[in-house]
C-alpha cells in the first residue's frame, strides 16, 4: 500500500479498536492521527479520550505517524474540517475513515487504484466505500457514479477538497438562480436540499460537515464513485454517537469482498436509477419535515 491513511478518533476506544485493526492489516506508510479534545464537564470522557488515543498507539509496522490532537474541544463539523485541511495541506491525496467506520480489508486496494486512476480527472471528486442501495447491483461494473459523496469511509484529493467552503458563501447566489433543479431534476428533492442547505448556511458550526462538502461538489459539477458492494460497516449509532444516535437501517451493514481486477466502467455518467434511490431513502423528506416546509411558506406568505 502507497497511500496516506487519515483516521478521525474521539472518544470510543471499543469502535476505534475496530477499525484499527483492519487498518493494521492494510498497513500504509503514512498514517494521519486526528483527534478532538474531551470536554473536561463531561463525566469519564478524559479517560475514554485517553482510551481511544492509546489503541492508536499500537503501531507495529513500518510507518510514519503524524498526529493532530486539538488541545480543545471542538464541534464535530470544526473538527472535521480542520483535520481534512490538515490532511490535504501535507498530501496529495488520502482514504479517509472515522473511528466507527469499519472497513472491508479490499476498501483500500479498491480508493488505492481509483485514487490513481482519477487523479487528474476533474469530474470525479471523491471516492466512497459505502454502498446504501440495501443490497441492489446497479451495474456490472465494479461502482458507479453518482453525485451524491457518501463520507462513512471514503477517499479523495486536495485538487477537490480545495473547493470546500464551511459557510458556503455562494449558497445564496445558488439558491436565488433556482440551480438545483438543474442538479436534481426533482422538485422534491429540490425542496429538501434547499432547506438542508439554508439551515447549514444559517448555522455553519452547528449541524455537520458533509453537507458542504456535498455543496461544494455540486458546484464543481463533480461526480462521486460509489462501490458496486458495501466495503463499510458502520458501527457506531448509539447513546455515544454525536449524531447517529438511533439505529436505522444502515446501522452496521454487511460489507461484502471486492473482486479484483476491478471493471472500470467505459464512461463517466451518473446512474440516475441509484440516485433516486439514495434521495428516497438515505435523504427521505418525512411528514414532519414536508408539514415544517409547509408551515413555513404559509408565514413567508
Amino acid at each position: 500500500m502507497k497511500t496516506p491513511v487519515a483516521l478521525f478518533i474521539f472518544k470510543r476506544p471499543h469502535t476505534t479498536e475496530k477499525v484499527f485493526e483492519v487498518i493494521r492489516q492494510a498497513k500504509p506508510p503514512k498514517l494521519f492521527l486526528i483527534a478532538n479534545a474531551p470536554r473536561p464537564d463531561v463525566d469519564g470522557e478524559i479517560e475514554k479520550c485517553q482510551a481511544a488515543r492509546a489503541v492508536v498507539e499500537q503501531i507495529d509496522w513500518d510507518c510514519k505517524v503524524i498526529k493532530n490532537y486539538s488541545d480543545i474541544h471542538l464541534s464535530v463539523t470544526e473538527r472535521i474540517y480542520s483535520g481534512l485541511d490538515w490532511v490535504f495541506s501535507n498530501v496529495e491525496e488520502a482514504i479517509i475513515l472515522e473511528d466507527d467506520c469499519v472497513p472491508h480489508p479490499t476498501f483500500f486496494p479498491f480508493c488505492e487504484e481509483l485514487l490513481d486512476r482519477y487523479r487528474y480527472d476533474t469530474r470525479i471528486a471523491s471516492i466512497a466505500g459505502s454502498n446504501f442501495q440495501l443490497g441492489c447491483r446497479r451495474t456490472n461494473y465494479s461502482y458507479y457514479f453518482s453525485i451524491y459523496n457518501h463520507c462513512w469511509g471514503w477517499a479523495s484529493w486536495r485538487r477537490a477538497w480545495q473547493h470546500y467552503d464551511l459557510y458556503m458563501k455562494l449558497w445564496p447566489e445558488i439558491k436565488a438562480g433556482d440551480f438545483l433543479k438543474s442538479i436534481l431534476q426533482n422538485q422534491r428533492a429540490v425542496r429538501f436540499w434547499s432547506d438542508i442547505f439554508q439551515s447549514v448556511y444559517e448555522n455553519p458550526l452547528g449541524i455537520t460537515w458533509d453537507y458542504q462538502w456535498t455543496f461544494a461538489c455540486w458546484l464543481q459539477n463533480s461526480l462521486g464513485i460509489i462501490s458496486n458492494v458495501n466495503l463499510i460497516s458502520n458501527i457506531g449509532f448509539g447513546l455515544d454517537s454525536t449524531h447517529c444516535t438511533k439505529k436505522n437501517k444502515y446501522d452496521s451493514l454487511p460489507t461484502e469482498s471486492m473482486e479484483f481486477p476491478l471493471k472500470h466502467p467505459p464512461f463517466i455518467i451518473r446512474n440516475l436509477e441509484a440516485d433516486n434511490f439514495t434521495q428516497r431513502t438515505v435523504f427521505q423528506e418525512d411528514l414532519l419535515h414536508t408539514l415544517k416546509q409547509m408551515i413555513k411558506n404559509i408565514v413567508k406568505d
